[in-house]
């Protein structure tokens, strides 16, 4: 038997996919908190992930573009939409020099499942506890939000998506990841 709390993070993810395709944009702070400002340092942290190295932190990836995204719960139709789609693109986002990563309130063995069920080759990491989430304005109640962050090679925030689509989200982030590349270059 499902439990309350699983019902209800399906419920909310369930919630904010209808909102998404709908193209529902909230308001920075209407929706998850205050956002983080643009042209600034990323806020910094480590979580634990499905990969092999434990933890990741994002200072890891000095030197690469990250694009950091947010989303309800693994399993669910519009996160394993987009989780596909970054997968897809995975290869586009590697010749930009670009680490994906993926972060959801879902534990670690729930992060390894979805993974192997779907593919994924880029790390999910657990923000069981919203911490993250909430730096990053991306959190309600008891699930992250759908959103993305752009970082930059040296950690500024060069962009933010608020109410993502999933079918077309990857899209979009790597026609923005050009748009920002070409500028810095």
């Amino acid at each position: 038997m499902m439990s309350r709390r699983t019902f209800l993070n399906t419920l909310l993810a369930s919630c904010l996919t209808f909102l998404a395709w709908f193209n529902f944009t909230p308001t920075a702070n209407a929706l998850g908190g205050k956002q983080p400002p643009l042209n600034q340092p990323a806020p910094e942290f480590t979580l634990a992930t499905n990969t092999g190295d434990g933890e990741i932190s994002l200072s890891d990836y000095r030197g690469k573009w990250v694009v950091l995204y947010f989303y309800p719960k693994d399993f669910t139709s519009g996160c394993t939409l987009e989780a596909r789609r970054f997968q897809q693109d995975l290869p586009k986002y590697l010749d930009k020099n670009v680490q994906i990563l993926g972060v959801s309130a879902d534990d670690v063995d729930s992060h390894a499942e979805f993974c192997e069920s779907e593919g994924l080759k880029f790390p999910l990491l657990a923000d069981t506890e919203g911490k993250v989430s909430k730096t990053y304005g991306s959190w309600m109640s008891f699930v992250s939000l759908r959103h993305t962050y752009i970082i930059d090679p040296e950690g500024i925030l060069r962009e933010q998506f608020l109410g993502v689509r999933p079918a077309i989200h990857s899209t979009e982030v790597l026609a923005r990841l050009d748009e920002l590349q070409s500028a810095a270059s």
